[in-house]
């Protein structure tokens, strides 16, 4: 029988950090032009051209200012909002600085986007051994040699180090030891579950679940006959279980790029002005690796408001533009004209010693992009 720490498993029992940049696009844009600092600040397109914001500046967001947010609609909500252009070979630069921190501490890392990434530094000898000195020592690094502030979560997995980086920010850092994952997450609002929107928290408040104890209270069918394929994971997420590895290595088969909007995208115009964020992040984690003589396709998912999703796909072996993901975009709109909760893109990839060999038969069945909760 498998050991155990505090009454969960020794697997569950690891040191995870999630480090989480504060307003990481506006940060950088303060940090190159400090005339912007204390201003209300927003990363993306003009008003008039239906593009969203990437992010917001902590001064933007006292005036309701978030994220996925049309630019225009975020001009109504603070008139003296700065808009200004994303600039992501800039923010790839700031963002490669901030990993070859990461890399002092520990080689386990999972980079999820530019500001973000899981850490295991579960054997790491710095700091004692002690993962939150560890997180506060990267986060006074990041501070002191690039002027840029970074949140952190420590917890024994993925999923609680994710809900704890997000506990004291911005410039902070809050701590879940496994002796207290059962009483921490009880009183955890479904809001805080990662891919929980305001769409699905409404459901969940409507069936009467308003904290993880209140999911945990139900059996795992009734989650299924409301939930779908989603109900094994909040099943598991609301008692704090979560045995995702740290995954830094090993043969990628795909590499896509997925994000959840706080809220629902309502057109395909409102889409495609999202698109040029998730393309930028995806550009840089394909430019980390030697990706570029793997790509066998390229596929766009669409999640709809209603939790029903489409995935629109080609063959090709040549780096997608951003054009050719708007193209899949579009066919994908097309199947349902809804409101979009999720929206990823993505290819991938053939095995590294394929040599060039046709692909098995049953590997040419339509590829799955991974959704990443």
């Amino acid at each position: 029988m498998a050991g155990t720490a505090y009454g969960i498993p020794w697997a569950m029992a690891r040191k995870i950090i999630h480090v989480d940049m504060d307003c990481f696009y506006a940060a950088v844009e303060v940090k190159y032009r400090p005339e912007l600092k204390g201003k209300p600040l927003g990363v993306g397109g003009p008003a008039e051209s239906r593009s969203v914001l990437c992010t917001a500046s902590y001064e933007a967001r006292k005036f309701g200012v978030r994220s996925a947010m049309p630019s225009a609609t975020a001009k109504r909500l603070c008139p003296q909002l700065i808009l200004v252009p994303p600039n992501f070979d800039l923010y790839k630069k700031e963002s490669y600085a901030v990993h070859s921190i990461f890399e002092r501490f520990t080689k386990r890392i999972e980079p999820l986007s530019l500001d973000e990434a899981y850490l295991d530094v579960t054997d790491s000898e710095h700091c004692r051994g002690s993962a939150t000195l560890i997180a506060r020592e990267i986060r006074a690094q990041i501070q002191n040699e690039l002027n840029l502030t970074a949140s952190a979560g420590i917890a024994p997995n993925k999923f609680l180090a994710k809900v704890a980086s997000d506990w004291n920010k911005p410039n902070g850092q809050f701590v879940i030891r496994p002796r207290d994952v059962s009483k921490f997450v009880i009183t955890l609002p479904v809001e805080k579950i990662h891919g929980v929107g305001k769409v699905t928290a409404k459901k969940m408040h409507d069936l009467g679940l308003r904290t993880c104890a209140d999911i945990q209270a139900k059996p795992l069918e009734w989650l299924k006959e409301r939930f779908g394929s989603s109900a094994d994971y909040y099943f598991r997420v609301s008692r704090g279980e979560d045995e995702r590895p740290v995954e830094m290595g090993g043969e990628r088969k795909s590499l896509t790029v997925e994000e959840t909007f706080d809220r629902d995208l309502e057109s395909i115009d409102d889409c495609l002005a999202a698109l040029p964020h998730l393309y930028g992040d995806w550009e840089r984690r394909m430019s980390r690796g030697e990706y570029r003589d793997r790509i066998r396709g390229y596929v766009v998912k669409v999640k709809f408001h209603d939790f029903k999703g489409t995935t629109h796909e080609t063959s090709s072996r040549h780096w997608p533009t951003e054009a050719d993901f708007e193209k899949l975009l579009r066919n994908a709109w097309e199947r349902r004209k809804k409101p979009v909760r999720l929206l990823g893109i993505g290819v991938r990839l053939e095995s590294e010693d394929a040599g060039g060999e046709p692909e098995p038969e049953e590997e040419k069945r339509p590829w799955q992009l991974s959704f990443r909760l």
